[in-house]
C-alpha cells in the first residue's frame, strides 16, 4: 500500500539518535513508512440630507482547502506530490513547487527551551517574507504553545498556510528514530489537541492536513487516524537540513530532487536545522531561474 519514495532520506538520522532533538527523524524516511478605524465624521451639512451607503456585498467565502478522498476502507490518504505527465495519474508539468517547513518541538522539551535553546526561526520566516515564498508550516500543538506571537503572526499571514504535525511530536509508528510513541487510541486526540493549541494561539490560516513526526507510518495509523479527517502530507524531495551546517550542501540537494509538482520537506527550527535559511536564499532565486513557482500544499494538491 505504502511506496518507499524516501530512503534517499537517511541524512540527518544520526544526529537526531545522537542529539534527541525535537526534529528526531524529520528529513529522513521512516524505518515502517509501512490549518478600521472610523473615519472622522464629516461635517454636517443642513440643507443637504445624508445618502445612506448602498448594502455592502457580502465578501466571498473562503475557499476551502482541497483534500483526498479517504483511502481503501476508509483509511487517511497521503499526499506526497502533484502527480505530472497526464495519462492515467493526471496532473500536468507545470512548473510549481511546495516548500514545506515542519516547526518542530515535543512535548517534553519546555526544559530545554526554558534553559535558551531555540526551535523557532524568525530569521528564515522574515526570509520567506522578503522573497514572498508562499508555504506551508506543519507545527507542532507544543510549539504554538512555546511561541504563541510567531504562531499567530504566521498564522494570520496570507503568505503561509498552516498544517498539523500533531500536538507531541511523537511517532505514531514504531520504530521511529528513537521517538516516544503514541498510542493508537490516542492518536486522533493528539492531532486535535494541536488545532486546539493553534485555535488558542489565534492561527486563522489552517488547512486539514497532517505531516507524521517522523514521516513515520503504516496501515493501523492510517486506520487510527481517520476520524480527524485530515489528508497526510508527506515529500517526494528531502532538504537533509536536520542537523545540516553546510547551506549549500541543502540547497544542492534540493535542487538536484526538484521535479515539476515536487514537495519539499525542510524545518524551522533553529536548534536542530540551523542552515535551513541560508539555503533557502539561495534555493528560490535558482529555482526561480529555472521557471519555478512556488505553491502552497492546498495550491499543489489542486492538481
Amino acid at each position: 500500500m505504502i511506496r518507499s519514495s524516501q530512503k534517499v532520506a537517511a541524512l540527518g538520522v544520526a544526529g537526531a539518535l545522537l542529539g534527541g532533538a525535537a526534529l528526531a527523524g524529520c528529513a529522513g524516511s521512516p524505518e515502517p513508512r509501512t490549518p478600521p478605524a472610523a473615519s472622522s465624521p464629516a461635517a454636517a451639512t443642513p440643507s443637504i440630507p445624508s445618502i445612506p451607503s448602498a448594502p455592502s456585498t457580502p465578501a466571498a467565502a473562503p475557499e476551502k482547502p482541497p483534500t483526498m478522498a479517504p483511502g481503501p476502507a476508509g483509511r487517511t490518504p497521503v499526499f506526497e506530490r502533484r502527480p505530472t505527465g497526464g495519462g492515467a495519474g493526471g496532473g500536468s508539468t507545470e512548473k510549481v513547487v511546495a516548500l514545506t517547513f515542519d516547526a518542530d518541538m515535543t512535548a517534553d522539551q519546555g526544559p530545554r527551551a526554558a534553559a535558551g535553546e531555540r526551535f523557532d526561526n524568525p530569521g528564515l520566516v522574515a526570509l520567506l517574507r522578503r522573497l514572498k515564498v508562499p508555504s506551508t508550516v506543519f507545527m507542532t500543538g507544543r510549539w504554538a504553545e512555546e511561541y504563541p506571537a510567531q504562531a499567530k503572526a504566521i498564522g494570520t499571514d496570507r503568505l503561509f498556510e498552516t498544517a498539523n504535525h500533531s500536538y507531541s511530536h511523537h511517532a505514531f509508528s514504531a520504530p521511529c528514530y528513537g521517538l516516544p510513541v503514541v498510542e493508537k487510541a490516542a492518536m486522533t486526540r493528539d492531532v486535535e489537541r494541536a488545532f486546539g493549541a493553534f485555535r488558542k494561539a489565534g492561527v486563522r490560516n489552517v488547512v486539514p492536513y497532517f505531516r507524521f513526526p517522523g514521516g513515520c507510518y503504516d496501515n493501523a495509523a492510517l486506520r487510527a487516524l481517520a476520524p480527524a479527517g485530515v489528508t497526510a502530507v508527506q515529500w517526494d524531495v528531502v532538504s537533509g537540513d536536520a542537523f545540516a551546517t553546510d547551506a549549500d550542501a541543502v540547497a544542492e540537494q534540493v535542487l538536484a530532487g526538484v521535479r515539476p509538482g515536487s514537495l519539499v520537506v525542510m524545518h524551522c527550527t533553529r536548534s536542530a536545522a540551523p542552515a535551513t535559511e541560508a539555503a533557502v536564499r539561495r534555493i528560490v532565486p535558482e529555482l526561480r531561474e529555472r521557471g519555478y513557482r512556488f505553491v502552497k500544499v492546498s495550491e499543489l494538491m489542486k492538481g
